[in-house]
């Protein structure tokens, strides 16, 4: 089971917007689709770039560097070039706080 750690606010990530946070080690990005929380890495599998930077359409989120595509719930590379998933992790709102399960 994984343990959740407070990484900041709900108000923080608002409606269509990814925002970057480092959980134990770990660049992650919690991104808000839909009324929808999604936690994922923030690290694209291609090149590198931060996916908190790029454009979120639906459940899926596209690097603004190469045009990869992951969907946000499960990390999977739907479009590349990016051919790896990224991680996925569990994301709740707990108290108004953002809670990331690692």
């Amino acid at each position: 089971m994984a343990e959740f750690v407070t990484v900041g606010k709900v108000e923080e990530v608002a409606e269509g917007v990814a925002k970057g946070f480092t959980v134990n080690g770990n660049e992650i990005a919690v991104a808000r689709s839909g009324g929808t929380l999604y936690a994922f890495g923030d690290i694209c599998t291609h090149r590198g770039c931060n996916l908190s930077m790029g454009e979120i359409e639906g459940s899926t989120i596209t690097c603004e560097c190469h045009g990869s595509v992951f969907d946000m719930g499960t990390g999977e590379a739907v479009e590349g070039p990016a051919e790896d998933p990224v991680p996925s992790f569990e994301v709740r709102e707990e108290g108004g706080d953002l809670q990331v399960g690692v």
